[in-house]
């Protein structure tokens, strides 16, 4: 006797139920969860929203490029779809016609890309200018400190002997950035002892902090809040502790924040970089105070 299989029977279509449920149900949580930061990060095409007149234009190359190579890709496919289709084998089984070159085609292929990437090249560089334009004076000078493992920033204060204002952070307690609304602050950024990287989501905009150097950028906020910053870099052992927060305030709220420090006596003749002034980076002691003792 040979082997008989079973009989099939009604069941299966029970199995297709639950699946088609299943999948109506992921269709409907994914659709509900389109909420308007959501379509705004589509709208973005997952860039950060921009809170900087500079990150603006960030964004503007962003989507262009995105928008070039989505055209691109479908021109590409449509020509690779036309040649599969108006070049098939027909019914009468004749071979289409092989052709071994095509000089204006290759041309085009060859001069193309290299207009796209002369075209891509020229717009970077335009945006690069903007984000690094130092012409002209800030209407407000912040010295930023990055150092291990947290930040210290230092601002000028109005008064008669020129003093400096400072807040900086430690391994408990995550500094706070203060800068005005719809004004431009320069940061320079320095570092007593290995590379970090400066920069907050909404900046658009990064730079590292490198020690020996002095690297600057200029940001303009077009809207007040509180975000979060960090550095970008994989700094060292602590890395993760290297966060600060960034308050974008009004000019008296700026202003005033600088009188608390001032009040609360983080006051210093100059701006506390580290390195050979480490006994007066925020949260460190100097060694001969410590020996006199």
């Amino acid at each position: 006797m040979g082997l008989q299989l079973p009989a099939r029977t009604g069941s299966a279509p029970r199995f297709r139920r639950p699946s088609l449920l299943a999948l109506s149900s992921l269709g409907l949580v994914v659709l509900t969860g389109c909420s308007s930061e959501t379509k705004g990060e589509w709208e973005r095409l997952a860039m950060p929203e921009p809170i900087t007149e500079q990150g603006e234009h960030t964004l503007a190359l962003w989507q262009g490029a995105w928008i070039a190579a989505l055209l691109t890709g479908a021109l590409v496919w449509g020509l690779i779809f036309y040649a599969v289709w108006r070049f098939r084998r027909r019914s009468d089984d004749e071979v289409p016609i092989q052709t071994r070159y095509n000089l204006p085609l290759e041309i085009f292929y060859t001069i193309f890309p290299i207009i796209m990437v002369v075209v891509f090249f020229s717009h970077t560089v335009q945006t690069q200018n903007i984000l690094t334009d130092d012409t002209g004076e800030p209407d407000n000078e912040i010295t930023v400190v990055g150092q291990q493992w947290s930040w210290t920033f230092n601002y000028p204060h109005a008064s008669d002997d020129g003093s400096w204002v400072f807040e900086g952070g430690t391994a408990n307690i995550v500094p706070t950035l203060v800068i005005p609304v719809d004004e431009t602050t320069e940061f320079s950024l320095v570092s007593p002892d290995v590379i970090h990287d400066f920069g907050v989501p909404g900046f658009l905009m990064k730079m590292d902090v490198v020690p020996g150097q002095i690297n600057s950028f200029r940001v303009t906020p077009t809207e007040t809040g509180e975000f979060a910053g960090k550095c970008y870099e994989l700094c060292g052992v602590s890395h993760s502790r290297m966060i600060f927060n960034l308050e974008v305030v009004e000019r008296e709220d700026y202003e005033a924040h600088l009188d608390e420090l001032a009040a609360a006596g983080k006051v210093s003749d100059e701006a506390l970089t580290g390195g050979e002034f480490a006994d007066k980076q925020a949260g460190l002691e100097s060694e001969s105070e410590e020996e006199s003792e």
